[in-house]
């Protein structure tokens, strides 16, 4: 015996799983989105943290001491990055800056948000943007470099 109730909930579980399917799908997207840019500058800060201290074993009696700390900054940095996408890596940026002054080594890494969309897909709603990202992902290090 059939009741009018089951007619009336006929189609009921497409449009449910349709409603449910939206909101999982944008909860699953951001996640995704923001995972990236996320694990770019982890990467980022363990790379010139690694550079700072890697750098601190130069011999401050070497010739040209400023340049040797700064190149081997930017080598270990280098080294560390060396997983990002080729697709992005001709953007990124990593400095070293040494002032014999204050003797503060600075290793910093920079990528330009813009950078990303050749590995990710930008979703834009309206005016917004998803991942919405500052203009530029970096990290930066310093330590004193005290002989």
């Amino acid at each position: 015996m059939k009741t009018r109730l089951g007619k009336k909930q006929k189609g009921a579980a497409a449009i449910e799983f349709a409603l449910v399917f939206v909101i999982f799908f944008a909860v699953l997207y951001g996640v995704v989105s923001y995972s990236l840019p996320l694990l770019l500058v982890q990467s980022f800060n363990n790379a010139t943290a690694e550079a700072v201290r890697r750098s601190m074993a130069v011999d401050p009696t070497a010739a040209n001491y400023a340049a040797v700390v700064q190149a081997q900054a930017v080598s270990v940095m280098n080294d560390r990055l060396s997983w990002v996408p080729t697709a992005i890596k001709g953007s990124l940026v990593p400095t070293a800056s040494y002032n014999a002054t204050t003797k503060i080594l600075t290793a910093s890494v920079t990528l330009p948000s813009s950078a990303l969309s050749a590995i990710m897909p930008v979703l834009k709603l309206g005016t917004m943007t998803v991942p919405d990202l500052p203009v530029s992902l970096s990290a930066q290090s310093s330590a004193q470099l005290v002989p």
